[in-house]
């Protein structure tokens, strides 16, 4: 896999405050501001995406390194909250909290899950792109045999 990847969306303004955002190939996603900020309700936000984005990628580490180390997943859920607030007289997420529930086939693999999800937690490039403190609080559980 080369060392440096480029990646390009673009968005473009639809009257109000709306836009739209897109990416070749992929589908567009309205996007406004949140109804905190005056925005309208129903679209994403970019609070929303940056979650989102966090959340996505803790689990995309978590299901390609699950794969790697041969742990049988029986389901993935999480959820996510963010602290947006002033911080140095700049409004930031300060804290981001990860909820992963995750659902395993055997007992046995529960710990294995545990020590993966921590290295997921310093893994995954879009959180260690932030400032943001950001913990995961992980749920593993494993079917009865």
């Amino acid at each position: 896999m080369p060392a440096k990847h480029v990646f390009k969306t673009g968005v473009k303004w639809s009257g109000s405050k709306r836009g739209s955002l897109s990416s070749d190939g992929k589908l567009n996603i309205g996007v406004a501001p949140p109804p905190q900020f005056n925005g309208e309700k129903g679209y994403w936000s970019p609070e929303d995406l940056l979650l989102s984005s966090v959340n996505s990628c803790i689990m995309m580490t978590f299901l390609y390194y699950a794969e790697k180390k041969g742990i049988d997943l029986a389901g993935y859920e999480s959820e996510i909250e963010g602290v947006l607030e002033k911080v140095d007289n700049h409004l930031m997420f300060s804290e981001i909290s990860i909820k992963p529930r995750i659902s395993l086939k055997s007992p046995d693999q529960a710990d294995k899950a545990g020590r993966l999800m921590l290295f997921c937690e310093k893994n995954c490039f879009i959180s260690n792109s932030l400032k943001s403190r950001i913990e995961i609080v992980p749920e593993i559980k494993g079917a009865a045999g």
